[in-house]
C-alpha cells in the first residue's frame, strides 16, 4: 500500500461515511444523525476519533476509542474498521497502533471492542493484537406477526390484581425525579446480569440522562416500567425504540429486580413494550441481545415467538506498563 497517514475527524464530511461503516458491522444500525447526537454527547467520555488514508487522500478505514463505566479502574471501548477492500494491507494495523498507544497515555487499563460471530477475520486480527473474549451475546429476532399478546393478558391481569402497576415513563411524566428512578433500576438490575461481573452500567445519573434520556432514539412511551403499588419500589422495566432509518424496533433493555424475579414480570413487561412496537412504531419486526449465558431471559424470548440470529462476541485487552500520569 502507498504510504498512508491517520488525522483527526471532520464530523461533516467524515460522518456519513463512518456511518455507514458502523452499519456494515453493528448489530444497532445508526442514522449520521443519531451518530453526531452520540459524539457530542459522549465529549465529556473522553471520546477520540481518527481516520487513515492513503496519498490520494482516499478514506480507507477509522478508529474512535471512547471512556465507559467500569468500576473500579478506566477502561475504553472501541470501533475499529476498515473498508473491505484495503484490508489486510497495513490500514488496520496502523490504526490500531494509534489507537492502542492513544489508551497507554490515558492510563487506561483494559481495552474492549465488539466483533461479529461469524467473521473469522476480524477475530483473527483482534485475537493477533492479544484481545481474549469476554462474552458471547447472541442476537434474536421476532416477526410480529406470530406475536400473540392476547395470550399474555391473563397472567398479566393476575400481576395487576397482586398489586403490580404497569406504566411508561410518557405516563410518569418524564421529568426527573422519574428518570432518576429509572436510572437506578437500570443500574442495579445490569450489574446483576451475566457478563456484567456486578459493573452497573452507568457511573451517575448525570452519565444515564446524557446518554440516553436525552438521546434522539429515547422514547417515553417505549420505556415500560412496573411498580409495587404497596411500597413504591420499581421492580421491572422493558425499553423499546425504533432507530432512525430502521424497518424494525430494538428491545433495548429488560430488566427485573432480583427480589421480584420468577413471577413473570419480564415477561408481561416485555410483552406491552412489543404491543407498543407493532402498534405505535409502525414495525413487523423486533430484535433484541443477550448475553449467551442468560438464560431465563433467552426462555422468555423463545417462549414469545423469537429467534436466534448471528451475534456479537466482547474481546477485551488488558494492557500492562500503561502510563498512570492521568
Amino acid at each position: 500500500m502507498n504510504a498512508i497517514s491517520l488525522r483527526n475527524t471532520d464530523p461533516p464530511r467524515d460522518f456519513d461515511w463512518i456511518a455507514a461503516l458502523i452499519n456494515s458491522v453493528d448489530m444497532e444500525p445508526t442514522s449520521v444523525n443519531e451518530l453526531k447526537e452520540w459524539y457530542q454527547r459522549k465529549l465529556p467520555d473522553d471520546i477520540h476519533l481518527r481516520v487513515v488514508e492513503n496519498a490520494s487522500r482516499e478514506k480507507l478505514g477509522f478508529h474512535c476509542l471512547f471512556r465507559y463505566n467500569a468500576g473500579d479502574g478506566i477502561h475504553y471501548k472501541f470501533y475499529l474498521i476498515v473498508e473491505p477492500e484495503y484490508r489486510r494491507q497495513g490500514a488496520g494495523a496502523a490504526l490500531y497502533d494509534h489507537l492502542e498507544g492513544l489508551a497507554h497515555s490515558m492510563g487506561t487499563g483494559a481495552i474492549t471492542t465488539n466483533i461479529l460471530d461469524n467473521d473469522p477475520s476480524s477475530r483473527h486480527f483482534a485475537e493477533k493484537h492479544g484481545f481474549i473474549q469476554k462474552s458471547h451475546d447472541i442476537q434474536m429476532v421476532l416477526d410480529l406477526g406470530v406475536f400473540d399478546d392476547k395470550s399474555q393478558t391473563d397472567f398479566i391481569t393476575a400481576l395487576k390484581s397482586k398489586g403490580f402497576h404497569f406504566t411508561t415513563m410518557a405516563e410518569l411524566g418524564n421529568g426527573e425525579e422519574a428518570q432518576r428512578k429509572l436510572y437506578e433500576l437500570n443500574n442495579s438490575v445490569s450489574a446483576t446480569q451475566p457478563g456484567h461481573e456486578g459493573v452497573s452500567a452507568w457511573g451517575s445519573f448525570e452519565d444515564f440522562q446524557r446518554t440516553v434520556c436525552q438521546m434522539g432514539w429515547y422514547k417515553p412511551a417505549g420505556q415500560f416500567v412496573v411498580t409495587e403499588k404497596s411500597t413504591g419500589d420499581w421492580v421491572a422495566m422493558s425499553a423499546i425504540t425504533r432507530f432512525e432509518n430502521s424497518d424494525y424496533a430494538y428491545n433495548l433493555f429488560t430488566g427485573v429486580d432480583l427480589r421480584y424475579r420468577r413471577r413473570k414480570l419480564a415477561q408481561a413487561v416485555k410483552s406491552l413494550a412489543l404491543s407498543y412496537a407493532r402498534d405505535q412504531l409502525g414495525v413487523d419486526k423486533v430484535r433484541t441481545n443477550h448475553n449467551a449465558d442468560n438464560a431465563p431471559m433467552i426462555a422468555i424470548d423463545r417462549k414469545l415467538g423469537y429467534v436466534q440470529i448471528p451475534g456479537t462476541c466482547r474481546m477485551e485487552k488488558t494492557l500492562t506498563g500503561k502510563n498512570e500520569s492521568r
